[in-house]
Parts: C-alpha cells; structure tokens; sequence
C-alpha cells in the first residue's frame, strides 16, 4: 500500500466514524423530541373531551411516534457482534490487533460503511413515521376544536 493510500484510507476511516457519531446525535435529538411531543399528546389528549374521529387519528398518531421512538433506540442499540472496529478486536490478541489494522483498514471501512448506511436508514424511516404521526396529531387538534365548536 502506498503512503498515498494509507493516508486516503485513514481520511475515509474518520469521515464514516464521524458519520456514525453524526447519526447518533441526530437520533439522540429526535428521540427527546419525540419523547415530548409522546408526553404532551398524551396530556393534551387525556385532559379533553375527544370525539372518536379524534380519538382515532390522534391513536394512530401516538403509534406513528412509537414506532418511529422503536426505530431510533434500534438505531443506538450497539452492535456488538460486528466483524469490524472494536468488537472484532476486543477478540484479538495485541499482536493481532496491530496486524488487522495495519492489513485491513479497507476492510474495516466497507463494515463500518455498512454501519453508516444502516443507521442513516433507520433514522430515515423513523423521520418518516415523525412527520406522519405529527400530521395525525395535528389533524386531531383540527378534529377537537371543529368538533368542540
């Protein structure tokens, strides 16, 4: 492998890492998000008098969050049983860590690359399922004040 190469190798290593940690911050944000948008609904909901269209599109919007809250803590589960970056070396030797660096740094950028790409899909589907349950909750509010007047 040339000095080039390696180089190269090392920049593309740190940009999916950080493309990783990138996905884990975003998740971190929608799940509290989420979690007060759950919480308010919740209240708002409880405390008033709904009519059954409210009831139900305001239900389904509920289910729509929780599945998009199931979805990011997917996201942020470790994965432990990788064959790249820490969880395969934690089953090496020293000797062996410093060879499987040194020897597959390609390799272990397709894993984490692999990684990346699952976890932006994830975040990707639970994005969808925010925006849809935040439709269904307002179309509840809608549903609540034209059925209150």
């Amino acid at each position: 492998m040339s000095a080039t190469t390696g180089r190269d190798l090392t920049a593309v290593h740190a940009e999916v890492k950080a493309e990783i940690a990138r996905t884990d911050g975003k998740t971190s944000l929608l799940l509290a998000f989420v979690g007060a948008v759950l919480a308010g609904a919740w209240t708002v909901g409880h405390n008033l008098a709904l009519g059954w269209p409210a009831r139900i599109t305001g239900g389904v919007g509920m289910l729509a969050l929780l599945a998009a809250a199931g979805l990011l803590l997917r996201s942020v589960r470790p994965n432990l049983s990788g064959r790249h970056g820490f969880p395969l070396w934690a089953t090496l030797t020293p000797e062996e860590v410093a060879a499987a660096v040194s020897r597959d740094l390609a390799a272990d950028i397709a894993g984490l690359s692999r990684l990346a790409v699952e976890k932006f899909s994830t975040l990707r589907r639970a994005v969808d399922l925010i925006l849809a349950g935040g439709a269904l909750l307002v179309l509840t509010a809608l549903l609540a004040v034209g059925g209150a007047a």
